[in-house]
């Protein structure tokens, strides 16, 4: 514990320095200049502090106000060490932030208590910070891992929808991770990115409810058969939207909206523009990007060429415009991530590379 001296007169700081030698686990340092002294706290721990109150250029009452507004001097113990016994003085002094006083001439018995009490309470408070920065840094390893457990979940859950489909792949990995950087190009905080990273996986969990003579059905889709499909997206938000989870909540608002278009001919509620949410705005681009350049059972895989022809083609009508821009503006991240996380990459591989991916590229 280390115990700091301001007194302008070298014959108290040598009196108190062989007084605190009496104290155990004790070391102590003495200042004659109170800015002196306030430029040194800056740079070192103190325990605690003995300050006289007549001093020139900065009395000891000035002092204390100066050290409270230092950062994280706020708790350290302050005796005021004084002959002045006047009580307005001492009223000062306290509403300043002094906790104890010492008349002079001092007495050794009262010094060596009234000090080993407050580096008592000075330890027992520095124990306490100790102990709950360790329970902050538990409680966020526990929360991380249930992030984890969380996002790992999320994962094989929109995986059981397209492994309906086996032809789609990596598919809701490289989507996802579209769907990221169209956000980040628009500027999006990186807590958003990864908010969307997790949830948009789940934009398809409706599926489960489609039959598969309808899913996977090689030829074009009758209207009947078209309506049904369309109601994957409602499925979607009646499986995820009463979860009391941020990323669920953000997946089931995603699986509702992704469908929507920019002119309102979009499904099921037919939004329009910005009332579209833009969580469900930038997943539509990601999306049909990625299913226009994937094998279907119904079709071939465009080329890259023919599906950015499209996404432009329909930016102000499916899309946002603003959303394709962004797509485009991270187009060497959309190819780096189309080549990562084809067909045949192993599960594992993907899920290693979601998560280098969330925390940065």
């Amino acid at each position: 514990m280390q115990i700091l001296i301001v007194d302008d007169n070298q014959v108290n700081i040598t009196l108190l320095t062989a007084l605190i030698k009496k104290l155990e686990h004790t070391t102590s340092v003495g200042l004659l200049h109170p800015a002196e002294a306030l430029a040194w706290c800056k740079d070192h721990a103190v325990d605690l502090l003995y300050v006289d109150y007549m001093m020139p250029g900065m009395n000891g009452i000035d002092f204390i106000r100066a050290f409270r507004a230092l950062p994280a001097h706020g708790e350290i113990p302050i005796i005021m060490v004084t002959a002045n016994d006047e009580r307005t003085v001492r009223y000062e002094a306290l509403s300043a932030g002094a906790n104890d006083f010492l008349t002079k001439p001092i007495d050794t018995v009262e010094f060596l208590a009234r000090s080993r009490n407050l580096l008592a309470l000075r330890q027992h408070s520095k124990t306490l910070a100790d102990q709950a920065g360790w329970l902050r840094s538990e409680v966020e390893k526990a929360t991380q891992e249930i992030v984890r457990r969380e996002q790992d979940t999320l994962f094989h859950l929109g995986k059981a929808a397209e492994f309906r489909d086996p032809e789609t792949g990596a598919h809701i990995m490289r989507m996802a991770n579209y769907a990221r950087v169209i956000a980040s190009t628009l500027g999006l905080s990186a807590a958003d990115q990864q908010l969307l990273l997790r949830a948009a996986p789940m934009h398809d969990v409706g599926k489960l409810g489609t039959p598969d003579s309808i899913l996977l059905k090689p030829g074009k889709l009758t209207p009947a058969e078209f309506e049904i499909m369309k109601l994957h997206a409602a499925h979607g938000w009646e499986i995820l939207r009463h979860s009391p989870s941020p990323t669920i909540q953000a997946a089931a608002m995603i699986a509702y909206s992704h469908h929507e278009k920019w002119n309102g001919t979009g499904y099921p509620q037919g939004l329009k523009s910005n009332d579209i949410p833009l969580f469900g705005r930038i997943v539509a681009i990601a999306d049909v990007f990625d299913a226009l350049t994937s094998v279907r059972p119904y079709k071939q895989a465009w080329s890259n060429e023919e599906a950015c022809r499209y996404l432009r083609e329909q930016s102000g009508q499916h899309f946002d415009p603003e959303c394709v821009e962004a797509f485009f503006g991270a187009w060497d991240q959309i190819l780096k991530i189309k080549s990562i996380y084809h067909d045949d990459a192993p599960v594992n591989m993907v899920l290693h590379e979601v998560e280098e991916t969330v925390t940065g590229d």
